[in-house]
């Protein structure tokens, strides 16, 4: 079941921190980098569980990887942010990397158990 992989629990911490997060960001970006970062964090655990409702394990392995993207938009859209001085000595892009070298482990999981 999705909700013990540790990929999707580690999912779900990602995107309460992205909306603890983005509180702080200016008005003017609530359209613009908050809603963009807080789909992206959503989106990241979402397709996890998308995919292991899936009839194959072929399918669930593509969901893994729309997942995969998901996070990498998002590491890009907390780079930014960075940049623009909206998060200051944050952390959350080693635990993004954290998250994807767990979650390319599991994909690799997947996939042998397929051959």
């Amino acid at each position: 079941m999705h909700k013990d992989l540790d990929i999707w629990k580690l999912g779900i911490e990602l995107v309460e921190k992205i909306y603890k997060i983005t509180k702080s960001f200016p008005d003017s970006e609530r359209f613009g980098l908050i809603s963009q970062m807080q789909r992206a964090a959503v989106s990241h655990p979402s397709n996890i569980a998308e995919g292991a409702a899936r009839n194959s394990i072929k399918e669930y392995i593509r969901f893994l990887y729309i997942s995969l993207g998901s996070l990498a938009e998002l590491e890009t859209q907390i780079i930014i942010a960075e940049r623009l001085g909206y998060i200051e000595d944050s952390n959350i892009v080693e635990n993004i990397e954290k998250l994807r070298r767990k979650h390319l482990n599991f994909i690799k999981y997947m996939k042998n158990k397929t051959a």
